[in-house]
């Protein structure tokens, strides 16, 4: 993933509804869900709703594909993917990660 494509999707992730829709969408998988399913979890009125997926759907965080009368939204997991690699490319300053407490890096 490029510098230019990172900045994109922190910057459309910087936001509190952004963050929360593309966040249920996570926990949602490949099955997705219609607009109107994503304002009914998160109390968002849907004209601030189709901003923040058009927003998300720009910096590539959001695929949607149409089903019958609705848009059905997913979270591209290959975008996110991306720029979790591009965090932590260098973690642990390029050495293999040998310590690790859980999930996480030991620093040295």
């Amino acid at each position: 993933m490029d510098t230019k494509a990172v900045l994109a999707a922190l910057a459309a992730l910087a936001q509190e509804s952004r963050l929360a829709v593309f966040r249920l969408l996570v926990q949602a998988g490949p099955a997705g869900l219609a607009a109107s399913k994503i304002a009914e979890h998160l109390d968002v009125p849907p004209s601030s709703l189709s901003f923040h997926l058009k927003e998300l759907s720009h910096a590539g965080l959001l695929a949607s594909r149409q089903d019958g009368r609705y848009v059905i939204y997913t979270a591209n997991v290959e975008t996110m993917n991306g720029l979790i690699g591009f965090l932590t490319e260098n973690c642990c300053g390029g050495v293999s990660c040998g310590a690790v407490i859980g999930d996480v890096c030991k620093p040295e």
